[in-house]
């Protein structure tokens, strides 16, 4: 039987990750020309594999007035994978992991290879309007969330106010003016 040759396994990686570089160096120009609303997203240096991010609290979630930042680390084999997301600064919500990290759908079962950083960045920020009980890292939170919606928000409003305002919306100005061509100098 006549086998088909196959090309070494690291030929196969060093093709995805120039795909996804192309992909990703698209995506950045795109952000560049039309940011998505209450978010910007920059490469750290160089690495266009990781990225980092900023995502004002929306006007109708107890986020609002707050600044938060995230890591996107990306994969060689983006877009067929989702990056990894999490979020640096302190946050109280039902899908987020006390280590930043996001439950959701959207790096699950909803992931498409249609999505890019914008489109991203723009479902984080609707699940910050719109957590997702059932995806709840946090049992307690879900059920605070779903029976006692006011002490819920009052609690995210605290957090936002004691670790996403002020100063984070000064470090939201540096983070802005530190970028050069659409990219973090570091």
């Amino acid at each position: 039987m006549d086998s088909v040759p196959r090309l070494p396994l690291h030929h196969d990686f060093n093709y995805r990750r120039s795909f996804a570089r192309r992909r990703l160096e698209n995506e950045l120009q795109d952000i560049n020309r039309e940011p998505p609303p209450l978010c910007s997203a920059v490469p750290v240096g160089d690495d266009l594999f990781h990225w980092r991010a900023a995502i004002m609290g929306p006007p109708d979630s107890p986020y609002y007035g707050g600044v938060f930042f995230l890591t996107l680390d990306i994969p060689a084999n983006y877009p067929m994978v989702p990056p990894k997301v999490v979020f640096t600064t302190s946050i109280y919500h039902l899908n987020v992991k006390n280590d930043g990290a996001l439950n959701s759908d959207i790096f699950g079962s909803q992931w498409t290879p249609a999505f890019t950083i914008s489109k991203l960045l723009l479902s984080i920020c609707s699940l910050l309007s719109n957590p997702d009980p059932r995806r709840a890292v946090f049992p307690e939170r879900a059920a605070m969330f779903l029976t006692d919606r006011k002490m819920y928000e009052e609690t995210a409003r605290e957090w936002t106010r004691l670790y996403a305002t002020e100063w984070a919306s000064l470090m939201f100005a540096a983070f802005l003016s530190m970028t050069e061509n659409g990219q973090l100098a570091m």
